[in-house]
Order: structure tokens, then sequence, then C-alpha cells
């Protein structure tokens, strides 16, 4: 078994949790996963209270690079909109599918 990263299947994505340590993940792309999904494998302080549902915003994080990234439904806009930390570079774990055009993508876990 190969213990390297299959460029057509894994992405590296950078987490910054809510210690200011700085963690590379390698997700793949071919599992159906959304960032929360990602963080919730490798353990890191991401509630996700509601299980990925959109109904609580416990895996709100910031983007921290210039990746595009979907577009903001309107329930990921309303919560977004009720929290105090948020800004507009803001967004919802589980609202972002990992696909290969993440590769790089880089986030800080929000503050609770």
């Amino acid at each position: 078994m190969k213990n390297t990263i299959d460029k057509e299947l894994d992405i590296n994505i950078t987490v910054k949790d809510q210690d200011g340590i700085v963690h590379t993940l390698t997700c793949p792309v071919d599992m159906g996963l959304t960032l929360k999904d990602i963080c919730k494998v490798y353990e890191l302080s991401m509630e996700a209270v509601c299980g990925g549902m959109a109904m609580c915003a416990t895996c709100h994080c910031f983007i921290l690079n210039d990746i595009e990234l979907p577009e903001k439904g309107d329930i990921e806009e309303a919560l977004l909109s009720e929290l105090f930390t948020s800004n507009n570079t803001s967004r919802l774990a589980c609202q972002i599918q990992i696909t290969k055009e993440l590769n790089g993508l880089s986030i800080e876990i929000a503050a609770n």
C-alpha cells in the first residue's frame, strides 16, 4: 500500500485550529465529503453540532486565501448573518464539498 498522495484523488487543505496550530490535511476528492467531514476525520476542534445540515453554524470557518468556492446558499447566508464573528470570508464548512479545485485551500476554524 502506498503512503503517498494520489494526485488525481487527493488534495491538501491547510487548517488553522482554535489554538493557532496549523494542520495540513490530505483529503480525498472522490468520497463526497465536505470540509466539515474532513475536519472531523482529523479530530480538529470543529463542533458541527447539527452534523452538516446547515442548521447551527458551529462549523463556521474563515477562508484565508483566494480559492474560488461555490456561492453561498440562502440558508448559509442567513446563518452567517446571525453570527457576531462572521465577516466576508466566513463560510460554513458543512456547505463546502471537497473537490480537486480546493487544492491549496487555507482556512481558520472560528472560535465558538
